[in-house]
């Protein structure tokens, strides 16, 4: 199932050998030298090198760096958090004034519709129990009646 082993010999690569290439050196030609007339003329320096060589030349002032903008007190973060929490405070004040609003407009027309059903039911009450008053219609006693030949004269 397996072939037996055989021995074998690495491949023979090809191999290339880059040689580096010199570099001609470019010609530097100096720039033209352009006269300007200083506001005022600087302090010559001289200093002296450990090793005795002297070197003169203008003083340079320092190079100041760029001035770094104020740290605010509180970091954006800790605004952004207070502001988020002050949004969130509002937001469930909000819904909790809304709903005792709602909770008192449902008081409000639950007892305006008890009243109404108060009222009606009174009217119909009055009409009910009432005994005398002004009545529709012809009321007939029966008793008095006098029944004859299918005529009824009262």
């Amino acid at each position: 199932m397996y072939p037996e082993h055989t021995p074998r010999v690495p491949a023979q690569r090809a191999v290339q050998v880059h040689q580096p290439t010199s570099i001609t050196p470019a010609t530097v030609v100096p720039a033209p030298m352009v006269t300007m007339q200083p506001s005022s003329v600087p302090a010559v320096a001289s200093v002296v090198l450990p090793d005795g060589r002297i070197v003169t030349g203008y003083a340079v002032s320092a190079l100041q760096p760029d001035p770094v903008a104020a740290k605010p007190l509180v970091s954006r973060t800790a605004v952004n958090v207070a502001l988020g929490g002050v949004g969130f405070l509002a937001v469930a004040g909000g819904l909790l004034l809304l709903t005792t609003f709602i909770t008192a407009l449902t008081v409000l027309v639950t007892q305006l519709v008890i009243l109404a059903a108060v009222i009606f039911g009174g009217v119909i009450a009055v009409q009910v129990f009432t005994g005398s008053g002004r009545r529709n219609g012809t009321t007939v006693s029966i008793r008095k009646a006098v029944f004859k030949r299918n005529h009824f004269h009262g």
